[in-house]
């Protein structure tokens, strides 16, 4: 038998499980999750999450490229890092990485075979569940000395939050799931806020009010140091380019010191950190904020880090789909945006990367997403609509999307196809026009795709090719 065809059985191993990712409507509900069966499957593993040090991140956006930019730069401070997200783009093997590489397959086959001794055990477990477990028992196998864990969904009942972190992060908080984790800002903070661990510090990125509010409370309950960004560090975008942009970022004390450095033009003898990163719009900038304040954090815990390695390890980050231009002239840019303020957030990156450019939009979303919204926010810089669809079971009906957006204006068609829809947009672009792709990971993933397929360069994920053999490293830092 192949690697490929273990690798295969495996996957199908992992999903002959219950997956709600999968699943077209579903209550989120202690019934369904269960952190009591997931601490009985991660205790019969040995419970491996509690032998590395950890950052556990939460949020509506921002969490999958905050984290990433945090690993990166514990990464640079010379710490071995494992890295959890979801959902992946092309291979489920990028939801597990060291050191910026994913896991290989025959390490994730022996992970799955691992599996198979103690899933029997815990009824109905799902795969989720069972592929966190695989992450925190891969982390210890390649002797971690950090893991910083992104949640998968919501928070409070999320499989990942058996662990207690040494910092737990919660970036923007904004209206999406609603049929899950609930309709308004403050049910939705509530779930995000359930990753708080008592007497352990929370830094909470820019919030509205409302989520603040809940935020703080809960953390008051349980005794836990908040750390605001925006208030107790600030920050702000120096200078962008569509390769990168960097931005300023300061603690709340040193306020005068940046008063006197902007009053000096920028020529006083001090200045704050200056960073530079690759993932471009104005809330990259404040997701590095919220990435940086985290790493002081840690160092106010004796985690010896450094602003060297941060700029090092911020300008290395590789964080793919999140405003991500695989070509400039003319452009094609991929994003992520999935609800409606993520859109408004895409729309002010056009605005500022794209000023004055006609844009045509391939679009595709799952069933439950705010349509309306996300087109009422999208359309003003539209000029036209390709309403496409990826495979996955909850893809919304191309139909659907072309009737809302001749609703607000735009002309629209419908071509399901990804590939055939992208090579259509390509036939109307020119050097004043870009394609903009949005609404799905899902359909980014397959634009990236294609856009391989075609030749054309595009960065990967590095695959961890070290010790398959699941010898354990020796780390190069003892904490």
């Amino acid at each position: 038998m192949t690697l490929e065809t273990d690798y295969q059985n495996a996957l199908d191993y992992l999903y002959s499980y219950v997956d709600y990712s999968l699943t077209r409507a579903f209550r989120y509900s202690p019934e369904k999750f269960d952190l009591g069966r997931m601490a009985r499957l991660m205790s019969f593993m040995g419970d491996p999450q509690e032998k590395y040090r950890k950052v556990h991140v939460t949020g509506t956006k921002g969490k999958g490229s905050t984290s990433v930019m945090i690993a990166s730069a514990l990464q640079a401070a010379g710490y071995r890092v494992g890295f959890y997200s979801s959902p992946h783009l092309e291979d489920f093997t990028e939801r597990i990485q060291v050191n910026h590489k994913t896991i290989h397959k025959e390490a994730f086959c022996e992970l799955v075979e691992e599996i198979k001794n103690v899933a029997p055990r815990v009824s109905e477990v799902t795969t989720f569940e069972l592929a966190t477990a695989m992450a925190f028992q891969y982390f210890a196998q390649k002797n971690v000395d950090f893991a910083v864990i992104e949640v998968g969904l919501g928070g409070r009942l999320d499989a990942t939050n058996v662990v207690v972190p040494d910092v737990s992060v919660i970036t923007s908080i904004s209206i999406d799931h609603v049929s899950v984790l609930g309709d308004t800002v403050q049910k939705i903070a509530i779930e995000k806020g359930g990753i708080i661990k008592p007497h352990k510090p929370v830094v909470v990125a820019p919030q509205s009010d409302e989520a603040l509010k809940v935020l703080v409370g809960i953390a008051h309950e349980r005794n836990s140091p908040v750390i605001e960004v925006g208030k107790d560090y600030l920050f702000a975008p120096w200078a962008h380019t569509l390769d990168r942009q960097s931005l300023l970022v300061w603690p709340s004390n040193d306020q005068p010191l940046v008063d006197e450095f902007i009053e000096s033009g920028g020529r006083s003898i001090w200045e704050p950190i200056r960073l530079n990163i690759p993932l471009l719009g104005h809330h990259q900038v404040e997701n590095a904020a919220t990435a940086y304040t985290t790493l002081k954090v840690l160092e106010s815990q004796g985690v010896a880090i450094g602003d060297q390695a941060i700029r090092r390890g911020f300008s290395d980050v590789f964080w793919p789909g999140r405003f991500e231009v695989l070509r400039k002239k003319p452009g094609v840019i991929v994003d992520s945006a999935h609800n409606r303020d993520s859109a408004h957030k895409l729309r002010v990156a056009i605005d500022d990367y794209l000023p004055g450019q006609s844009i045509t939009l391939i679009f595709g979303a799952s069933e439950d997403k705010d349509l309306d919204g996300m087109f009422r926010e999208l359309m003003p810089r539209m000029k036209r609509v390709i309403a496409t669809k990826s495979t996955h079971p909850r893809a919304m009906d191309t139909e659907e999307i072309v009737n809302k957006a001749h609703q607000l204006g735009r002309p629209a068609l419908a071509i399901e196809d990804i590939e055939e829809a992208l090579r259509y947009a390509l036939t109307l672009s020119d050097e004043g026009s870009a394609i903009v792709v949005t609404g799905s990971l899902f359909v980014v993933a397959a634009v990236r795709a294609v856009w391989k397929k075609w030749g054309y360069p595009i960065r990967e994920f590095e695959c961890d090719t070290d010790d398959i053999s699941s010898q354990k490293e020796v780390s190069e830092h003892e904490l």
